[in-house]
């Protein structure tokens, strides 16, 4: 079956930096749109960045454009979400998701990693 598994996230200072990965199994990692969103307390769940198949097509949003970088290795079945220059407002539950094509929104999910941003 689909399994989606995040890890890397913790606690950390504003200004710090983390790095989360995400690890597919069960599907062809190398033939899926991939996504982070964000889930945090009293607000909406938020697309934080979405990347293409092969790596190439890209997108992030507004609030984390040039601090966060999105990647993935096919060859690991691994994406990647470089966070740098964390803010308060970046607190949140980080999820993973898998999704049909570039317009849809993910039907598998990850548990999700928590994130942190204090001092």
């Amino acid at each position: 079956q689909v399994q989606l598994v995040e890890s890397g996230g913790g606690l950390v200072q504003p200004g710090g930096s983390l790095r989360l990965s995400c690890v597919g199994s069960g599907f062809k990692f190398k033939d899926y749109t991939l996504s982070w969103y964000r889930e945090a307390p009293g607000k909406e769940r938020e697309l934080v960045a979405r990347i293409g198949s092969f790596g190439v097509s890209l997108r992030h949003a507004d609030a984390v454009r040039g601090r966060f970088t999105i990647s993935r290795e096919n060859a690991k079945n691994t994406m990647y979400l470089q966070m740098n220059n964390l803010k308060p407002e970046d607190t949140a539950v980080y999820k993973c998701g898998r999704q049909e094509n570039w317009s849809l929104e993910p039907n598998y999910w990850g548990q999700g990693t928590q994130v942190t941003v204090s001092s």
